[in-house]
C-alpha cells in the first residue's frame, strides 16, 4: 500500500501524525552502519572479505586486450542525450559510491564510500568516503563532488535520471567526507542502492564546462584507468593507472589486470568479425547464432590458437522484442497487436537461422522467478483483483500463451487468426491490400541499427505481406539510430529492456506514462496503462522479496496480456571467443561475464602474436 493510501485511512491517522511530529533526540533510533547492501538478505561476505571469491587476487598485471566497438562516436559524455558517447567511459574511468557483487543478485559493497548509514525511519542514507580516494589529479574526492554529480545529472542529465532518482527529496554535504540523501517515501526499498550505484564525478574538472553538451576532452576520473589516446569514431585507448588508489581494496583485487584497453569501431559486425580472424581484435562475445554456429571454422581455431566457449550465467534475460510504437494510431488497437503476434514464426525462425540455440522469450522478466506463468494464484491474484474490470477476463482464467507452429515456414493457422483479428479491428482485403475503412493501407517501417537483425525482420515482412500489408525494413547507422529512438521517431523496432533479479524505479522508465512522452526515456513503447502505472508502484514499494515477487509477477502478466511486444528468444550462456593469449579464474561469477578478472599470460602471448601475424593476409 502506498503511503498516500495510509493517510487517507482513518486507521493510519496516529501512524501519520508520530511520523508528522518531530521525535525527541533521546528517543530517535540510531541509524544502522553496514558495509553492503542487498534486496535480498543478509550480504554473503563480511565486513573484512579480502577479495571478491571468484577472482584471483594474485592474477598479474600487464598486456593489451584488444575489443571490438561498433558504430562511431563524437563524446566523453554519456551522462546526456546530445552526442554517441565513446564505449568504456562508465566502466573504465568513473566510480560508483558502492560496487555491485557480479555474485550475488542485487547487492553492493562499500566502495568510494568507507561505510554506509542507513536511518532508522528508511527515510534516508549517508554514505562516508574513503579518506584516500582520489581523482586522477591527486586532489581528493569529497561530499561535494557527489551532491554535484546528484545534482547536475538529475537537472542536465538523460530524462531517467529523473524519474529513477524521484524519490530523493534532499542531498547534503554534511562535512569533506560525509554525503545523505533524504527520501520522500520509505516505501522505495531499493533507493538506498540505487544511490549506491551513482558514478561520481569531479566538480572541479567540469566548473568552466558545459555538462549538456558533447565534449571529446579526455574526462578526469578516479577510476583504474585513463584514456591515453584516441581517434575521434575509430579508436579509444585506455591506460592502467599506476598509482590508482582503490589498487588494494577487497573490490578491486584480482581485477582492472589489463595494461591497455584498446577499443577498435567497426561499422558492421561482419568486418568486426574479420577482424578478429585477422588477429586484430583478441576478444569477442557471439551474439548471432548463425555466425557461432558456423563463421568460427578458420586456421587459427583448429591449431588451437582461438577459443571457443559458452560460459553459463544466471543472469534474467528481461525482453527482447519488437517494439510497436503505441504512440502510432496503427498499433492502438491491441487486436492489431495480437495480429502481428500470431504472424512471427519462432520455430522456423530457430531452425533455420539459429540453428535451434534459442529459448522463446515468454515474459518480461525471463529466466529468473520473477516471471508469470500458469494462471494468477495465491498473493498474485489478489493483487489483480483490484484491477479485473479493467483487464481481458482470460487473464485470469488462461495462461498466456505465444503462437507455437510447426517450423515448416507455413503458418497458414497463424495467418488466418491474425485475418480475423484485423478484421475485428476493421481492416479488410481489397485488391490484395490490407486496408482501413478510409482505404488506407497497413503500412508501416521496422527500424534497425545494423544489418544483423535484417535476416529476423525480412522473412517477418514477408509473411506479413500474405496478409496484405505493406511494411518495409530500414537499417540506419548507430547515431542516427540513437537520434531516432530518443525522439521516438518510428513505427516498429527491435528494442531489449533489461531486468535484474530486483526490479524496481527503472521500470518507471520501461513502461509509466510520464516516460512516454519524454525524450530519450527508455518507454520505446511507448506504454501507457493505469494499470500498469500502479503495479509499478507496487513494485518499487514492495517491503520484502516474497511481495516483491507477487506485485511483479502480476505486472508481468498484465503486460504480456496487453501484447506490446512480439516476444523474440534469449540465451543462458555467454558465447566468446578469444586468442589463447588469456587467463582466467576458475569459475565465473552467476551474473556477469567478469571480463575484467581475466588477465594476460605472458608466455602464451608471444605464441598467439607470432599466430596472429600468420593469420594476417600477406
Amino acid at each position: 500500500m502506498h503511503r498516500r493510501d495510509l493517510l487517507a485511512s482513518a486507521l493510519a491517522l496516529p501512524w501519520a501524525l508520530s511520523a508528522a511530529r518531530p521525535q525527541p533526540a533521546a528517543a530517535q533510533a540510531a541509524p544502522r552502519r553496514t558495509h553492503a547492501l542487498s534486496l535480498l538478505g543478509e550480504p554473503a561476505l563480511p565486513a573484512d572479505f579480502p577479495h571478491f571469491p571468484w577472482v584471483n587476487p594474485e592474477a598479474p598485471k600487464g598486456g593489451e586486450i584488444a575489443l571490438t566497438a561498433l558504430g562511431s562516436f563524437d563524446s566523453f559524455n554519456p551522462f546526456i542525450l546530445r552526442g554517441t558517447p565513446a564505449v568504456g567511459i562508465l566502466a573504465n574511468v568513473y566510480e560508483t559510491l558502492l560496487r555491485d557483487s557480479a555474485d550475488e543478485a542485487s547487492t553492493a559493497y562499500c566502495h568510494l564510500a568507507a561505510a554506509i548509514e542507513l536511518a532508522a525511519d528508511g527515510l534516508g542514507v549517508t554514505f562516508m568516503l574513503r579518506e584516500e580516494a582520489r581523482w586522477h589529479d591527486g586532489k581528493p574526492i569529497t561530499a561535494e563532488d557527489v551532491v554535484w554529480t546528484f545534482n547536475t545529472l538529475r537537472e542536465q542529465g538523460r530524462p531517467n535520471y529523473r524519474s529513477y532518482y524521484g524519490d530523493v527529496a534532499s542531498v547534503a554535504a554534511e562535512g569533506p567526507k560525509r554525503v545523505t540523501f533524504r527520501f520522500k517515501t520509505n516505501e522505495n526499498r531499493e533507493l538506498a542502492l540505487i544511490l549506491g550505484q551513482l558514478r561520481v564525478l569531479p566538480k572541479h574538472w567540469w566548473e568552466g564546462r558545459d555538462f549538456a553538451r558533447p565534449l571529446l576532452d579526455p574526462p578526469l576520473g578516479s577510476g583504474p584507468y585513463q584514456l591515453e589516446r584516441f581517434e575521434p569514431g575509430r579508436s579509444l585507448v585506455y591506460r592502467r593507472v599506476e598509482d590508482y588508489w582503490a589498487r588494494d581494496l577487497p573490490t578491486m583485487k584480482g581485477t582492472a589486470n589489463f595494461d591497455t584497453m584498446r577499443y577498435e569501431y567497426f561499422r558492421d559486425s561482419t568486418v568486426a568479425l574479420e577482424a578478429f580472424k585477422a588477429g586484430q581484435i583478441d576478444f569477442r562475445t557471439e551474439n548471432v547464432a548463425k555466425d557461432w554456429a558456423t563463421a568460427y571454422d578458420f586456421p587459427a581455431v583448429r591449431r588451437g590458437l582461438v577459443k571457443l566457449d559458452e560460459i553459463r550465467h544466471e543472469l534474467p534475460t528481461g525482453m527482447q522484442a519488437f517494439a510497436m510504437n503505441l504512440r502510432r494510431p496503427l498499433f492502438q488497437d491491441a487486436r492489431v497487436r495480437r495480429a502481428l503476434i500470431e504472424v512471427f514464426d519462432f520455430e522456423w525462425m530457430n531452425a533455420n537461422l539459429f540453428y535451434g540455440s534459442y529459448t522463446r522469450t515468454t515474459s518480461y522478466f525471463s529466466n529468473s522467478e520473477l516471471a508469470s506463468s500458469g494462471v494468477p494464484e495465491g498473493r498474485e491474484k489478489e493483487i489483480l483483483e483490484k484491477y479485473r474490470g479493467q483487464l481481458p477476463e482470460k487473464l485470469f482464467s488462461e495462461p498466456y500463451r505465444l503462437p507455437v507452429t510447426d517450423g515448416s515456414g507455413n503458418n497458414r493457422e497463424g495467418l488466418r487468426r491474425a485475418l480475423d483479428l484485423l478484421r475485428q479491428a476493421g481492416w479488410t482485403v481489397r485488391d490484395r491490400r490490407l486496408v482501413n475503412a478510409r482505404g488506407e493501407g497497413f503500412a508501416f517501417e521496422i527500424l534497425l541499427n545494423g544489418p544483423t537483425y535484417e535476416r529476423v525482420a525480412l522473412p517477418f515482412v514477408q509473411s506479413l505481406q500474405r496478409l496484405g500489408m505493406e511494411p518495409r525494413v530500414r537499417t540506419i547507422d548507430p547515431a542516427q539510430y540513437q537520434v531516432r529512438m530518443d525522439s521516438f521517431d518510428y513505427d516498429m523496432t527491435m528494442d531489449v529492456l533489461p531486468q535484474s533479479l530486483s526490479p524496481g524505479n527503472e521500470q518507471r522508465d520501461f513502461f509509466t506514462c510520464a516516460e512516454a512522452q519524454k525524450q530519450g526515456s527508455q518507454n520505446i513503447a511507448g506504454i501507457c496503462n493505469p494499470v500498469v502505472e500502479e503495479l509499478v508502484e507496487l513494485v518499487i514499494s514492495a517491503p520484502d522479496r516474497a511481495e516483491l515477487v507477487a506485485r511483479t509477477r502480476a505486472l508481468d502478466r498484465v503486460l504480456l496480456w496487453q501484447d506490446y511486444m512480439i516476444p523474440n528468444w534469449h540465451s543462458r550462456t555467454f558465447r566468446v571467443a578469444y586468442w589463447d593469449k588469456f587467463g582466467r579464474p576458475p569459475r565465473n561469477p552467476r551474473y556477469a561475464l567478469a571480463l575484467d578478472s581475466w588477465w594476460v599470460e605472458g608466455g602464451r602471448e608471444g605464441a598467439v602474436e607470432q599466430g596472429k601475424r600468420e593469420a594476417r593476409p600477406q
